[in-house]
């Protein structure tokens, strides 16, 4: 046994934790979750805990159901929610097959994967997310209006403004979980608010990005609201998007920073944006999975909806932000597609992905947009070389089941279940009769 098995085995003790959570998501990255009493937490560490994989969402077939769940004791956290006495822990999973083998079905294996690959090249991929979600009132039923908690905007300090109590609440409890916390405030919509993350490795921010979301509904629960990560909860409102900054590192040099080149960026930095550029709409359907996603891509507000990159441009989909003077190690891309629901660990081993490809490849990069994107002519987006990404659901599954790229990435496994998930997910919702066409053509036609 480890260090770290007989740190969490002592601290179980200690403080008298009776349950611990096991978790990991399934392919569209909800949330799952099975609780183990303290004397079995030696075995779990040793052989892991079984359970059936075919009733998760893409992790196997019936014919070769059983899984094995092997908890990564350096995840330990305890719930600051589930209260002091007699408390409660949890750890993420790694997910096994019977003899053993990391499954090829597990997010967090994807993402493991490919961060391998990076370290084969002496690169460290790190990401900084800024989070985006709504508060509402509790609706009466399921048939009630949306009610934000509130009408701030931008910014916005609100006098006795439920969001401060909020996220003050939401941040001290991430902080005791050893979540930190750069940034937060009011975001455009109403009851819309951010909570950016510290930069960190990618699996630890996406398993951070994980109890973020418990986090957050925890806390929304507490206070007799309800938080939603969906991506254009209101036609009319900004959608909640998930912009994310990413940097190579070289042991402890950023590899995206030259002193003196364009933008302070290096070769390999551009190489990087160039990738994720020339690979942008066929990853789209992993970034940005839902139906509802492209609601917010194709509505305005900030969303991205072509290819393009620029200096500080927040028209672009890739935005390089203003360089630091004496900051190298600062030095970042954001990628302003990704939204708040997207599954964390498979979104980052695409983007990962996409920019080594640049890298590897040796793609070369065109010049930066710095026209505010929206507001150019089709003519004109068509004259720069400026693509759009899918404007739908079915239009970005029928680019990505064409990728070697996220084919490779992702594993034919899962590959296989994302398309075959979000095939019937755009049937399903293809055949709905909306509430716009009643509106629009009962009476008339």
């Amino acid at each position: 046994m480890d260090r770290q098995q007989e740190f969490v085995l002592r601290t179980v003790e200690e403080r008298d934790i009776r349950f611990i959570r096991l978790w990991f998501t399934d392919v569209l990255g909800m949330l799952k979750s099975v609780a183990v009493a303290p004397a079995e937490l030696e075995s779990a560490f040793s052989e892991g805990i079984g359970f059936d994989g075919s009733s998760i969402e893409g992790l196997t077939r019936v014919y070769e159901a059983d899984m094995i769940a092997r908890p990564d004791p350096t995840t330990f956290q305890v719930l600051p929610w589930r209260g002091e006495r007699h408390g409660t822990a949890r750890m993420f999973c790694d997910i096994l097959t019977p003899d053993g083998e990391p499954s090829h079905a597990d997010s967090r294996n994807v993402l493991k994967r490919t961060l391998a690959r990076a370290s084969d090249k002496g690169f460290t991929f790190y990401t900084h997310p800024e989070v985006e979600f709504y508060l509402f009132n509790q609706p009466a039923d399921a048939e009630s209006p949306l009610v934000p908690v509130d009408q701030g905007g931008y910014f916005d300090h609100l006098a006795r403004g439920s969001t401060h109590d909020f996220r003050r609440a939401a941040i001290t409890m991430l902080e005791s979980m050893g979540i930190s916390v750069e940034f937060s405030h009011h975001e455009a919509g109403p009851g819309q608010n951010e909570i950016d993350l510290r930069y960190a490795d990618a699996l630890t921010t996406a398993d951070n990005l994980m109890t973020f979301r418990t986090v957050v509904k925890e806390v929304a629960l507490e206070q007799g609201v309800f938080a939603s990560f969906m991506p254009k909860p209101m036609a009319d409102q900004p959608g909640s998007g998930m912009h994310t900054h990413l940097s190579l590192f070289e042991d402890d040099r950023n590899a995206f920073h030259e002193p003196g080149a364009q933008f302070e960026l290096s070769k390999t930095a551009r190489q990087f944006i160039a990738g994720l550029l020339v690979h942008a709409a066929e990853i789209t359907a992993i970034t940005n999975q839902y139906v509802n996603s492209y609601k917010r891509l194709w509505g305005g507000a900030e969303a991205p909806s072509y290819i393009s990159w620029g200096h500080n441009n927040r028209s672009a989909l890739v935005r390089v932000p203003m360089y630091k003077p004496g900051k190298g190690n600062s030095s970042r891309v954001e990628y302003r597609a990704l939204d708040s629901a997207a599954n964390p660990y498979l979104a980052y081993a695409v983007l990962l992905a996409a920019g080594l490809k640049g890298i590897e490849e040796g793609y070369e990069l065109p010049e930066a947009t710095e026209d505010d994107v929206w507001e150019l002519t089709d003519a004109e987006r068509r004259a720069l070389g400026i693509k759009p990404l899918p404007q739908s659901l079915d239009a970005a599954i029928q680019i990505m089941e064409h990728s070697e790229l996220v084919a490779e990435t992702l594993g034919e496994h899962v590959f296989d279940f994302v398309l075959r998930n979000k095939r019937l997910e755009w049937d399903a919702y293809r055949a709905q009769v909306t509430p716009f066409e009643l509106k629009r053509f009962l009476q008339v036609l």
